[in-house]
C-alpha cells in the first residue's frame, strides 16, 4: 500500500525531516492499534520493531493497551502450560 501525503501537508507537518516517514508510520501503528484495527504484533512490525519495543512506544505515547478480559483469560491458560 502507498499512502500519497501533498507536499503542502508534508511540508507543514512539524517532524525531523530526517526521520518523517518512520515517525509517520510509527504513529499511524499506534493509531490503528489504538482502534483495534490492527494487533499489536502487527503494529510493532509495521514499525520495524520487536513487540516489547512497541509496548515501549505505547508507554512514551501514553497509549493503553487493547486487552480484554478474554484475552487476559487465554494468557492465563497459556502462562498454566509452561509451568
Amino acid at each position: 500500500m502507498l499512502l500519497f501525503i501533498s507536499e503542502k501537508v508534508e511540508n507543514a507537518l512539524k517532524l525531523p525531516e530526517k526521520d518523517r516517514e518512520k515517525e509517520l508510520l510509527m504513529l499511524l501503528a499506534v493509531k490503528l492499534y489504538e482502534k483495534g484495527a490492527i494487533s499489536l504484533g502487527k503494529a510493532a512490525e509495521m514499525c520495524g520493531m520487536n513487540s516489547r519495543a512497541f509496548l515501549a512506544l505505547l508507554a512514551r505515547e501514553e497509549m493503553c493497551l487493547n486487552y480484554d478480559e478474554a484475552e487476559l483469560e487465554q494468557d492465563l491458560k497459556n502462562r498454566e502450560s509452561f509451568r
